[in-house]
Formats: C-alpha cells, sequence, structure tokens
C-alpha cells in the first residue's frame, strides 16, 4: 500500500495505542526508509506477521519488511540497554538487521539513572502522572538542562566519564532526597550501558542527511511517532502528558530536515477511545461497557500490560489533532471490536461546567475533567467485519459511522483496520 506521499508522517490522534505501528508496517511497503522522531521505550508498536506477534519499543514497525532502512531520529531519547535487547531479539527470530538500522549521532541516551529517578519520583509525588517509570522524564529534563549524554559522546571516552559522573551524583543526591537508597546495582547497570558504547556507535549516523539523500534520490520516507496528540508536550493534557511533542511538526526538529520535506500527514486514530495512565477522559465508558470493550478490544498496555481505560470516540479531540498536525487523512483502527453493539456515539461537543457547549479542545485540564460529553447516537452493524477487505463490503451503518468520523474530525479516511493481521485493512481510494 502506498503512503500517498514521498515524505509522510504517521501521528496518534488520541492518548497514543491507536494502532499506528500497524499503520506503519503496512504502509513501509510502499517506502525505503522508516524513521522514528520522537519518544523513548515506554512506547510498544504491536504487529502481527503471520502467527508471529512483535512487540517493538524502540525500533520502527518497519524493520519486519525485508531491506527497509529504519532511523532514530535525534529526537529519541535511547535506552541503551533496551534498544540492543529488543534488537538482538529480532536477529534470534531471524530478521536480518544488517546495515538496516541507524541512530541519530545527536540522539540523548537515556541510561539506568534516569530510570531510577523516574521511578522514585513518581512513588513519591502528591499527584501521579502515570508515569510508565521507564525514565523518559529525566531523560527529557536532562536534555532541556543541557547536562544530557548524546550518542557522539561516547566517541570521547575522558569527556563521556566526566559528563556520566556529573550527572549520576547529581542523580543520586535527589534520590536521597526522596529517601532512595542508592545501590551497587547502579553502577552495575551504568557499566553495562556504557559497555554498549562502541556497538551503539557503529550505527551512529546523520540521520537528517540520510533522509533528505533520500528524498533528493526521489525515495520514500515515512516518520513514526510515539503516544498521541493528546500526549503532547505543548498540546495535550498537561500535566498529564509525556515529556516531548508528539505531533506532526515534531518529525522535523526530530530527525533533522525541514518542515517543507513533508507533503503527508496521516492521523491514526481507533474507532472508539483509550487511555492508559492518569488524566481526564471526558467520552469514558461506564465501568459495565468499558471492562466489555476491553476485553473484545484487547486493551492492555503493548508497554506495561497496564488495563487501558475505554471511551467513545471523541471527535473534539480528533478535531484538535487534524488542527495542530494539518492531517491529510485518517486511519482507523480497531472498527472490528464494535462489530457487537445495537449502536455507538459520538461525542460532538463538551458541555461545559457552566452550562455552555464548545466544540473545541480545552486547554485547561481542570475544566476539561468536569466536562459532559455532547453525544450522536448512530445505529451499530451488528455484522462481523474482520473478512471485509473493500470499502464498498462493509455494512451499510459502519461505512456510515466512518463517514460521520470524518466530518466531524475534518479529515477523510483513507485506512480502516478491521483486525489485527496485515491482511485486515482496508485502503479507501
Amino acid at each position: 500500500m502506498a503512503a500517498q506521499g514521498r515524505c509522510t508522517v504517521i501521528v496518534g490522534c488520541q492518548w497514543g495505542d491507536e494502532g499506528k505501528g500497524k499503520i506503519v508496517d503496512v504502509l513501509t511497503e510502499g517506502v525505503d526508509i522508516v524513521a522514528r522522531y520522537q519518544g523513548g521505550a515506554n512506547a510498544g508498536h504491536t504487529v502481527h506477521v503471520g502467527e508471529d506477534e512483535f512487540v517493538l519499543h524502540q525500533i520502527p514497525s518497519g524493520i519486519l519488511h525485508d531491506g527497509k532502512r529504519c532511523l532514530l531520529g535525534n529526537g529519541v531519547v535511547l535506552d541503551i540497554q533496551q534498544f540492543f535487547e529488543e534488537y538482538d531479539a529480532l536477529v534470534a527470530r531471524g530478521i536480518d538487521l544488517r546495515g538496516r538500522v541507524g541512530v541519530s549521532e545527536r540522539a540523548q541516551l537515556l541510561l539506568p539513572y534516569h530510570r531510577l529517578l523516574d521511578k522514585a519520583v513518581e512513588d513519591t509525588a502528591v499527584q501521579k502522572i502515570g508515569t510508565t517509570g521507564r525514565g523518559i522524564g529525566p531523560a527529557y529534563e536532562d536534555k532541556a538542562g543541557r547536562r544530557g549524554v548524546r550518542v557522539v559522546d561516547l566517541g570521547n571516552r575522558e569527556q563521556l566519564e566526566k559528563r556520566v559522573r556529573i550527572a549520576q551524583e547529581r542523580v543520586c543526591r535527589r534520590l536521597e532526597q526522596l529517601g532512595v537508597a542508592t545501590t551497587e546495582e547502579l553502577d552495575t547497570a551504568m557499566a553495562e550501558a556504557l559497555g554498549l558504547g562502541d556497538r551503539l556507535l557503529a550505527l551512529a549516523t546523520d540521520v537528517g542527511r540520510n533522509i533528505t539523500s533520500a528524498l533528493l534520490d526521489g525515495k520514500r520516507v515515512l516518520l513514526e511517532g510515539a503516544q498521541g496528540t493528546a500526549l503532547d508536550l505543548d498540546h495535550g493534557t498537561y500535566p498529564f502528558v509525556t515529556s516531548s511533542n508528539t505531533t506532526a511538526a515534531a518529525a522535523a526538529t526530530g530527525t533533522g530536515i525541514g518542515p517543507t520535506s513533508i507533503d503527508t500527514v496521516i492521523g491514526v486514530a481507533k474507532a472508539y477511545t483509550t487511555r492508559v495512565g492518569e488524566g481526564p477522559f471526558p467520552t469514558a465508558f461506564d465501568p459495565k461497557m468499558d471492562e466489555r470493550i476491553r476485553t473484545l478490544g484487547g486493551e492492555f498496555g503493548a508497554t506495561t500490560g497496564r488495563p487501558r481505560r475505554c471511551g467513545w470516540f471523541d471527535s473534539v479531540l480528533a478535531r484538535f489533532a487534524a488542527q495542530v498536525n494539518g492531517l491529510t487523512g485518517l486511519a482507523v483502527t480497531k472498527l472490528d471490536v464494535l462489530d457487537t453493539l445495537h449502536e455507538l456515539q459520538l461525542a460532538t461537543g463538551y458541555r461545559m461546567p457552566d452550562g455552555t457547549v464548545i466544540d473545541g479542545f480545552p486547554a485547561d485540564t481542570w475544566s476539561l475533567s468536569r466536562v459532559v460529553p455532547v453525544y450522536e447516537t448512530l445505529p451499530g452493524w451488528e455484522e462481523p467485519t474482520g473478512e471485509v477487505r473493500k470499502l464498498e463490503s462493509l455494512p451499510a451503518n459502519a461505512r456510515a459511522y466512518l463517514d460521520r468520523i470524518a466530518e466531524l474530525a475534518n479529515a477523510p479516511v483513507r485506512w480502516v483496520s478491521v483486525g489485527s493481521k496485515r491482511s485486515q485493512i482496508i485502503e479507501v481510494a
């Protein structure tokens, strides 16, 4: 399937977990390079290839296609230990990675002390964010504070040891303030991580130059992010967000290319909505319906296994995602999860605490936690869709549901997923 552009961004339209990995996997067939532009090992992309399931955290899911080049951009915080665990696991399962994986020399390293600090801060916090504890926040804090360690720093041992020593001493002082004692295990983990330095340097490259050269040569590129629009550091439900920019604009800064190189932005959204972690969730189901959809959709985090909260499709959020990402199209996933429902609801607006109805996404998280969704009810189709491969073969009510999503989101539906397999995706002409 074609990505419909020379340089395409795949971005989540909700709170993450939308199925971006599957869409990237399917569209990789028509591109030459897949690059990840932000996030860390807190992301989890689950891809089914035949009877095999692959859960990828840092390496782009395009790696499952033979011969495709996969890059990690400078916007990523790279957990070097987890990265090579994932790398070696793919090799062990027969995936040929020789010459196919590159890591930006400008990417920041996520080190063991970041993970330790992340867990300690969350455990002692009065207002919990719902972090995965993978060290993402502290790693991005070090980056913004200009005290981080980059991949390129691994090539200068003297400077590296100095930077790491200062950083680790600072973290240990912070841990002591939080009442957490550091142990020899941290020193061991640090030695293991830095011991992988030469191996990582062998993969280091100028990602921006790679992508720009490929585009000049007429090749196609796919840029993938982690998490979703509502978890963006600037535009999401702050402070219940991730520590980086997840939206499409970050694809340029996170890979080192100019924004004019991007010509297509595909937003991925489930046919309903889910959220994992803390924070407001306006369209959440009642407990009984929540459990039903979670079971039908297998809604448990690929990274942590945490159960996801489930709710009706939120077109207010979808419109906001179309706005901030400049969507040129939508990929709607997990339509089949709704096959047994007699009727469905779509949130078209929010009723605010003062009684006014708005159709925009509020910046105020406190207000968002108190809104009442304004719903529109549509009839369900109560037919299985998993074997459907053409849009016109979908039940009429399913097509009407997709048409209404496109209308409310201000973006056309280009792909529809009706199952977890590669073959279970419908391309809309």
